[in-house]
């Protein structure tokens, strides 16, 4: 039978806080509504060891104070925008520029510093789950429309599935997701994982890392994932310009399939422990994020400093810079339309 439960978990801003915690077969995972984060997962490995497989704090009030995208929902669009600048139906829209001279993420105070409300709890013998809510009103960090967003994590035996939707009452942009790092040994040594990823094509960037227009095939590049690599093979390879800009990877793929359909987007294997993380999505594009800015300055979970290299970022979205791109899949969110984007992290051990 799967567990779900409210668990006290300290106190933010003074205020005693709790955390929702889902348990299934073998899985369990922490969230908090707190940025609708993914605080935990741990998953067995072939010797049915546990382990805590995502990077974050021991405490809810260092999200709060110490923003590093732990886990953390981000929104309204996930990302950047380029100067922090679009326009809607002739309408033009500032937005914060706090990854100057970009919009990164929402802005410094998006999503993923926002408390949810716990919607719903609740299992069967199958799953559990947690819905969160939040209500992001016009004007919000400079968007336009009041969206009405949800996030649903469901546990099962096998994965993780996080649902995120949204509602406006006006035209708008959505773009949500995940950011969890990733980290299947829990050693730090995320460089050593094995990576697929199913795109025959990557976004390059120029030097505020906005994509150029291009769409780069991947082969006889660094960015060539279509069979397993190791991520640590090729992230320094300096002879690649956007290893270069990117001070790694951290680049959209376009990932095969239709977007708006569930499919398979990225692999990532541990052979030193056996985990297995078999991504799908219905995202149109996937970001690699290799930690590159991870600077070991400050404790993360049980007092670990957490370096560049020690996890990895697989965020299902859409496409960087969409509201300036109209020939990329569009991020509009209309009156009467349904955003919907679906992530589910399927886990085995071999």
């Amino acid at each position: 039978m799967a567990d779900a439960k409210r668990v006290a978990f300290g106190t933010l801003d003074g205020a005693p806080a709790e955390a929702i915690e889902l348990g299934a077969g073998g899985l369990s995972a922490r969230i908090l509504p707190f940025g609708a984060t993914l605080q935990s997962l741990c998953v067995p490995d072939r010797d049915g060891a546990v382990a805590d497989i995502v990077l974050g704090f021991d405490d809810v009030q260092s999200y709060r104070d110490r923003p590093s995208w732990f886990g953390v929902t981000v929104g309204r669009y996930a990302n950047r925008i380029a100067d922090g600048r679009f326009s809607l139906d002739g309408q033009s829209y500032t937005l914060e520029t706090n990854n100057a001279p970009n919009h990164l993420h929402g802005g410094s105070n998006g999503f993923d510093r926002r408390l949810w409300d716990v919607a719903e709890i609740g299992s069967d013998a199958d799953a559990a789950w947690v819905r969160l809510t939040l209500t992001s009103p016009h004007g919000d960090a400079g968007y336009p429309g009041t969206v009405e967003a949800g996030a649903t994590y469901r546990l099962t035996n096998d994965a993780l599935t996080i649902e995120y939707d949204a509602t406006t009452d006006a035209p708008t942009v959505v773009n949500l997701t995940n950011h969890a790092f990733f980290d299947l040994g829990g050693r730090g040594e995320a460089l050593r994982h094995l990576l697929t990823i199913e795109a025959d094509a990557f976004l390059p960037v120029d030097a505020t890392s906005i994509p150029t227009g291009e769409q780069r095939a991947v082969a006889g590049t660094p960015f060539d994932f279509r069979t397993p690599h190791g991520i640590g093979e090729r992230v320094r390879d300096g002879h690649d310009d956007q290893i270069a800009i990117g001070r790694g990877y951290d680049h959209n793929f376009i990932v095969r399939g239709e977007p708006g359909t569930l499919r398979p987007a990225a692999m990532l294997a541990d052979p030193e422990s056996g985990r297995t993380m078999t991504l799908s999505i219905t995202a149109p594009g996937l970001q690699l994020y290799s930690g590159n800015f991870l600077g070991g300055a400050e404790p993360g979970k049980g007092g670990r400093l957490y370096r560049q290299g020690d996890a990895v970022c697989l965020e299902p979205q859409a496409y960087p810079d969409t509201p300036n791109r109209p020939e990329f899949p569009s991020a509009r969110l209309d009156p009467g339309q349904n955003w919907n984007s679906i992530i589910r992290f399927a886990f085995s051990a071999r």
